[in-house]
């Protein structure tokens, strides 16, 4: 399962109002977004509207296509919509700034309990070392 990390911008006099949206989300919202591969589906916001969301999906654009399908999400989109700032057009759901992830103690605890050839259990990478990108 891959992670992601989204941002979205909401208008700032806007977000009780969207966060109230959040606290009850149709059911059949649910549904669609469980049915279409959304898994462990978080939004943060802070308190000039930023959102940081995180969702875990196989595959993020799959899920989100699975999603667009549905009738559902359409009248939730355009529902949603005015929310939002800086979109140029596009839906909520098309907007997201992906963020690169750098750091995740889980996949690091794991390379330790799991050491490379020609290391020592526990040894894992020490900084410096390891795949460059």
């Amino acid at each position: 399962m891959n992670r992601y990390c989204f941002l979205l911008q909401v208008r700032p006099e806007l977000l009780d109002e969207y966060s109230e949206r959040h606290a009850a989300v149709w059911p059949d919202m649910l549904r669609a977004l469980d049915e279409s591969g959304w898994h462990r589906y978080s939004i943060f916001a802070r308190p000039d509207g930023l959102l940081i969301g995180y969702v875990e999906a196989d595959d993020l654009a799959r899920a989100q296509a699975a999603m667009a399908a549905t009738e559902v999400n359409a009248r939730w989109q355009a529902e949603m919509s005015r929310y939002f700032v800086g979109l140029q057009g596009q839906r909520p759901d098309e907007g997201l700034l992906l963020l690169k992830e750098i750091f995740n103690l889980d996949d690091q605890l794991r390379r330790l309990a799991d050491p490379q050839p020609g290391q020592q259990p526990g040894q894992g990478q020490q900084p410096g070392q390891g795949e460059r990108r």
